[in-house]
């Protein structure tokens, strides 16, 4: 079996996300050092949902320091042509975040990946045979990737898969765009999450909307894709008609039909429109 929990996003967070996990049976097994990977694909977000929740990372964090109090966690993303990440960091709250859980006790710090030191891997991808990543990508430590759920003009839609686009240390990510597919099913067999997070509290049409979807919903699973499937459908979406995430289930990265715990999918799915037009984007 490869859950999904699926649940109703109607008050705090921490309550919320404690809840999804405790559907999946809780966090798991956590190495000494944690990754966490939050779509933090723009300096400018105008709709205030481009970027994944900040308070949702904090009641993240929060219950991974419940779970053990010794672990180093790191809030990792790097440049991209839509932001520096230093100052994103900064302007959406990351950096009082830091300070905060550091007077707390808590081992957290900020990462930009396009500044860390760098290690070339043998992959032998569909895109990359090898490939310059950060470091620490590859070493020990557990790795959770939190997304939003938006649709996208080069991938349809964007999720917990495409959130690794952003371990690319390069600032200038447009360079892999007419690629984009292979690139970051590549990412995600070098890099596979303990933990999918999907924040739906409202979907975007569009990497960075215009147009807003209420939905309410969390998305958790440990299989990336598995998740994104199920974010798909909630969006309105036929998930196998998603060429990454088709590809990706053949390559062993989770299934496109998993089970769903929590609510079902046809009573909270709501209808976006699929992606025209292309843009400019993380």
């Amino acid at each position: 079996m490869d859950p999904v929990a699926l649940v109703k996003y109607t008050s705090e967070p921490e309550e919320k996300l404690r809840h999804a996990l405790e559907l999946l049976g809780g966090l798991g097994d956590l190495k000494p050092v944690v990754l966490i990977k939050p779509n933090v694909c723009t300096g400018v977000d105008r709709t205030g949902l481009a970027n994944t929740d900040l308070h949702l990372v904090e009641a993240l964090i929060r219950i991974l320091v419940e779970h053990d109090r010794e672990l180093s966690i790191k809030i990792v993303e790097s440049d991209s042509e839509a932001k520096y990440i230093d100052e994103a960091f900064k302007k959406f709250g990351y950096v009082e975040l830091q300070d905060r859980l550091r007077d707390s006790g808590v081992e957290t710090s900020l990462v930009n990946l396009s500044n860390a030191p760098t290690i070339k891997v043998r992959l032998d991808g569909l895109y990359f045979e090898d490939i310059e990543v950060p470091s620490l990508l590859v070493e020990e430590k557990s790795f959770i990737s939190l997304a939003v759920a938006k649709t996208h003009a080069l991938t349809f839609v964007t999720g917990t898969v495409k959130n690794l686009f952003g371990l690319l240390p390069k600032k200038g990510k447009s360079y892999y765009h007419p690629h984009i597919n292979e690139v970051i099913l590549d990412l995600n067999r070098l890099v596979k999450p303990d933990l999918c997070i999907v924040d739906a509290r409202e979907g975007l049409e569009g990497w960075a909307g215009p147009r807003r979807r209420l939905l309410n919903m969390l998305v958790l699973g440990r299989n990336s894709v598995s998740v994104d499937a199920t974010m798909a459908r909630v969006m309105g979406f036929d998930p196998r008609n998603i060429r990454h995430l088709s590809a990706a289930e053949k390559q062993g990265l989770g299934t496109l039909n998993p089970t769903v715990l929590g609510e079902e999918i046809e009573s909270v799915a709501v209808k976006f429109n699929p992606p025209s037009r292309p843009g400019r984007n993380a």
